[in-house]
């Protein structure tokens, strides 16, 4: 791809390096923003850069949040004692969606890969067995991603968590084995989350 402009080369490339985002797709994103009106286009990019700067985790469950309290994590009326743990926070997203689950969240943010070199300590499970002491944790709901990587991230935790007195369960098989929460549709992961089962049942089959 030849370009005439080494601005708009140096543009194209930085769109390209998004996921799911080849060159040609950039080349049209870029060129789309030539045609608007520079003010629209500096609002874009100020806004991307604020984004990156300003945007905070949330201490408690390391959502995105404005603070360093999460919006969910800071409103009364939802279930403080549950605790959905999830991978990432596309996840979150997916679930708040169905507006079925009125709950708290844990972002581990992946999970357990010995192939990829990510092990327990790269993720946030031990804040997450510190939060289950501290706040007397009724429920934990694993809703990860049915794979073998999700699989061992749900043994790995239960094992740790095997004297405290919580309930553990996970999301029903209504999402495919392989499959990731964030595609499924929102009836379908309302289903798998109202139909959670116990981790024990879950992990036999």
């Amino acid at each position: 791809m030849q370009f005439s402009s080494s601005l708009l080369e140096k543009a194209v490339n930085e769109f390209s390096k998004l996921p799911g985002i080849g060159k040609k797709t950039a080349l049209r994103l870029v060129l789309h923003l030539l045609r608007q009106d520079a003010s629209q286009s500096q609002g874009f990019g100020e806004t991307i850069i604020r984004m990156r700067q300003e945007i905070k985790f949330c201490q408690r469950c390391f959502n995105v949040s404005d603070g360093d309290i999460c919006s969910v994590c800071a409103n009364s009326s939802r279930r403080q004692e549950l605790i959905c743990v999830v991978e990432s926070i596309r996840d979150v997203i997916a679930i708040e969606s169905t507006q079925q689950y009125n709950g708290t969240y844990h972002v581990l943010g992946g999970v357990i890969s010995p192939l990829d070199g990510i092990g327990p300590d790269e993720l946030n499970i031990e804040q997450l067995i510190s939060r289950i002491h501290k706040e007397q944790t009724q429920e934990l709901i694993f809703a990860l991603n049915p794979n073998i990587q999700g699989d061992t991230t749900i043994y790995y935790i239960q094992k740790k968590l095997k004297a405290a007195p919580v309930k553990i369960t996970t999301i029903s098989r209504g999402i495919a084995f392989g499959g990731e929460l964030e595609y499924a549709d929102e009836m379908t992961l309302a289903r798998s989350i109202s139909n959670r089962l116990p981790v024990e049942s879950y992990m036999s089959k």
